[in-house]
């Protein structure tokens, strides 16, 4: 089975062009990003509740713990939220709830999903509908080969050719072993030209 294509940073700038101008831009930008921002499985991101991400201040947490039930593989791990991430999910969440200070959210029910259907709000996307919009969404966009396993795929191979050590690498995408960390990485010419000239 081929893998899910690694978007480089023109595809990626092509489908949030294509979310902005669509319904539900602020939600599925927000979803898009946090599969290519803290490499989190789809199952993971529909499993998200507000719970998860929103402090009792109103601050985006910069880590996220994800039950086994959340996660693949029956155990727990936590998922590193960077910045860019975050002001995404607080942009997310202000317009979802229409107010700037995301305080007044946890007087409401936080254990609603992160990211709301219309069919669904509160239990929201489930892993194989939030599969198959992703997949429409790379459709749509005239992007083949992409799939909501694109996301992930990315994010490490990113860090790889930013030269983030494979162990780290492993940690973050809460692999029990290193070949299956190595599966993910997208080896491409810019990688290995970077790599040459670093000889001196």
């Amino acid at each position: 089975m081929s893998q899910a294509k690694v978007l480089n940073e023109k595809e990626i700038r092509k489908v949030l062009l294509y979310i902005a101008a669509n319904k539900h831009a602020a939600r599925n930008k927000a979803m898009f990003l946090t599969t290519h921002l803290s490499g989190m499985r789809v199952g993971e991101v529909a499993a998200l509740k507000i719970a998860d991400v929103l402090e009792k201040d109103g601050a985006i947490k910069d880590e996220v713990y994800l039950l086994a039930e959340q996660t693949k593989g029956d155990r727990g791990r936590t998922v590193l939220l960077p910045k860019r991430l975050r002001e995404e999910l607080h942009h997310y969440l202000s317009s979802r709830f229409g107010i700037k200070e995301l305080k007044a959210i946890n007087l409401t029910d936080t254990s609603k999903a992160l990211f709301a259907t219309q069919k669904n709000p509160s239990r929201g996307f489930t892993p194989n509908t939030l599969a198959t919009h992703f997949h429409n969404l790379y459709k749509e966009v005239g992007i083949s080969g992409a799939s909501s396993h694109s996301g992930r795929r990315g994010f490490i191979t990113s860090l790889a050719n930013q030269g983030v050590s494979v162990r780290i690498l492993m940690q973050l995408a809460g692999h029990r072993g290193l070949a299956q960390t190595l599966k993910y990485i997208d080896i491409n010419p810019a990688m290995m030209r970077s790599a040459v000239e670093l000889m001196r």
